[in-house]
């Protein structure tokens, strides 16, 4: 019988850019909602958000201000179309995975890399941005590479999952793993509260990761352990993403978190997705405080399970498919230890997950 290889990460870089506007964001969400109530309402639960800070790749305007104020990215009528943000997305999206894969490689040793496998869904280039990280990094012209996008947030969870499957396959492999997300090149206006909020959640940011087998890894490298995917029934339109002519709209229904509590709620979901024996530690994607609230009401977590995940939210808002690899790195600096499973969730609805151990 053939052992089974054990996949380990090496460890996890992170990068945002420098330029905050969560607050410029709520300012220009605010001035378009005309009905006094409908703003008190998005302000109150703007203030409820569980996020300080969210990030964006594009430029100050003219007077040093957001996106939005004079001379900005968006300061105009009608605003950018789906040609120009894709051009912003081939400029900034090479350059903040970059700098994630710099970060990592501050940690840890990166020669040697055969496959890379790159996580994106708010843009598209061709060549697509696994060829230009290859090509700066100076990777060998035969480097395997694997292309992950439109899956949405969980995405990042399908990235190490992939990169496990290909270190099982090929224990010699040494697999980049990257997700880099965009969501500041999609404003699109609107009065709509349920749209605006949508909105609120997301940032920009990108993640990377090394992986090879356990044997290949340092004795407290985080190991992988088997994954598990699940689309749930009757949520085909809570979570929609479609290309629209002035970028991507992202269609987030109010109805999800309740859709997602009422599933993990269920036994025989949570034996699926997680398995017989609760885990020890909870790397959830912080889609949103409403999501992590009904996570944790539906698997009946203790108070303080999804610490990491909502420090994560505050810091950085919802980076799509980075997110969970953000929570991960976060209980790798923590030292967190023992037993866990990485959840993250996307159009569908439908979750992916993976199970993980941080050695003790």
């Amino acid at each position: 019988m053939t052992q089974s290889i054990t996949t380990a990460v090496h460890g996890i870089g992170t990068a945002v850019p420098s330029h905050e506007v969560h607050g410029a964001f709520i300012d220009w969400a605010s001035a378009h909602v005309a009905d006094e109530r409908a703003d008190k309402m998005f302000l109150r639960m703007a203030a409820r958000s569980g996020i300080d800070q969210r990030w964006s790749v594009l430029p100050h305007g003219d007077d040093g201000g957001s996106p939005v104020a004079p001379g900005g990215f968006y300061d105009r009528d009608p605003l950018p179309g789906t040609a120009e943000r894709m051009a912003a997305y081939a400029r900034y999206a090479p350059q903040l995975a970059l700098a994630a894969i710099g970060d990592l490689a501050s940690r840890v040793e990166l020669g040697g890399i055969t496959h890379l496998v790159v996580a994106s869904c708010t843009g598209f280039v061709a060549p697509g941005i696994d060829q230009i990280i290859a090509r700066e990094l100076g990777l060998d012209a035969d480097v395997e590479r694997t292309f992950i996008g439109f899956m949405g947030c969980y995405a990042g969870i399908t990235a190490l999952r992939t990169g496990r499957h290909i270190v099982r396959s090929e224990p010699d492999a040494r697999v980049l793993v990257v997700a880099v997300e965009l969501s500041s090149l999609h404003l699109t206006p609107t009065d709509e509260i349920e749209r605006l909020l949508a909105m609120l959640q997301f940032s920009d940011g990108a993640a990377a990761a090394l992986l090879t087998a356990a044997d290949a890894a340092p004795a407290d490298a985080m190991r992988l352990g088997d994954p598990a995917s699940l689309a749930l029934a009757g949520g085909e339109e809570l979570i929609q993403w479609h290309i629209g002519d002035a970028g991507f709209s992202m269609e987030l229904s109010g109805a999800v978190p309740r859709r997602l509590h009422d599933a993990l709620e269920d036994p025989a979901v949570r034996v699926q997705l997680i398995g017989d024996t609760p885990p020890d530690l909870y790397a959830i994607h912080p889609g949103g405080r409403s999501i992590l609230d009904a996570v944790g009401r539906g698997l009946d977590l203790p108070e303080h399970a999804l610490d990491d995940s909502r420090a994560v939210l505050a810091a950085f808002g919802n980076m799509s498919s980075a997110s969970v690899l953000f929570v991960l790195a976060r209980m790798i600096a923590e030292r967190r230890t023992g037993s866990g499973i990485a959840l993250a969730f996307g159009p569908g609805v439908a979750v992916e997950g993976l199970a993980f151990d941080l050695p003790r």
